[in-house]
């Protein structure tokens, strides 16, 4: 059975997307790790990726991190 994922359980997978994305953000920006995710979670990119309609999920931390420095 594959499960399908909606609004109401999409935080489910966000935790290590936003990890990972925070992590590339702390080396590339030399700051520590809890302010990388204060920055990621106040940028328009997380705030897309949290919308399961976006649809911005499927991609993986270095995709969502190219997305965080295109944005």
């Amino acid at each position: 059975m594959r499960a399908e994922i909606t609004q109401d359980n999409l935080y489910l997978i966000l935790a290590g997307k936003v990890s990972a994305v925070a992590a590339f953000i702390a080396d590339d920006e030399h700051i520590s790790p809890l302010d990388a995710l204060t920055k990621f979670y106040a940028s328009n990119t997380y705030r897309r990726l949290e919308r399961e309609d976006t649809k911005l999920w499927h991609l993986g931390p270095v995709a969502l991190y190219q997305e965080y420095q295109e944005a």
